[in-house]
């Protein structure tokens, strides 16, 4: 690490870890799990290489994450999290529902396919069960059972279809203007009530 706070205070030891910029968003996609240098440095848009690499080289020598390379055929290295930088997780997830609070509705040139996957997956809340499918926009994902999917699902419970401006405003503030709803009602009402980010609000 090139730089510490000199405290002992486990705030600054944290960020002494992963306070470096990118650091953290690097975190946020192995999140998701392994991945290969080149996509991690496709996927973090302005990272430059050899800042890349750094994260990387510190991010390992302080055990967040470990290099594995994968056995033929497919002889490549990839980077994955250590299960102590996987202890990240609740806390990626509470920096972003805090974050939404004031990002506001993503412009267009922000949206890129898929999009509304990682919102779904940081305000679904433990242990739903049901089946809701969301159209926003031109972009559609499901909530089946606890788990968000790509794509609709077979047979929803509910629908909801609104534009993106209708999506953050659902999930932040819990109710949107343009909203259009077809099927169990009440799916809508559970998740937003025990959605990780009415504790925040």
């Amino acid at each position: 690490m090139a730089k510490s706070y000199c405290q002992y205070c486990p705030v600054a030891h944290a960020l002494d870890v992963v306070g470096e910029r990118w650091s953290l968003l690097i975190v946020r996609e192995l999140l998701k799990g392994p991945l290969r240098y080149t996509d991690l440095s496709g996927r973090l848009a302005g990272i430059g290489s050899n800042i890349l690499a750094a994260r990387l080289r510190e991010l390992e020598s302080a055990g967040v994450i470990a290099r594995r390379q994968l056995p033929p055929p497919a002889p490549a290295r990839i980077y994955e999290l250590t299960e102590h930088g996987r202890g990240l997780q609740s806390v990626v997830a509470e920096l972003a529902r805090w974050g939404a609070r004031s990002l506001g509705p993503p412009e267009t040139e922000h949206r890129s396919p898929g999009w509304i996957l990682n919102p779904l997956e940081i305000f679904l809340p433990a242990g739903f069960r049901g089946r809701i499918e969301f159209r926003v926009d031109d972009e559609v994902a499901s909530i089946v059972d606890g788990v968000v999917l790509d794509g609709p699902c077979e047979e929803p419970d509910l629908v909801v279809e609104t534009d993106s401006d209708g999506f953050y405003h659902l999930l932040v503030e819990g109710e949107a203007a343009q909203l259009t709803l077809e099927g169990d009602e009440t799916l809508l009402a559970a998740l937003l009530e025990r959605s990780p980010a009415r504790a925040t609000a």
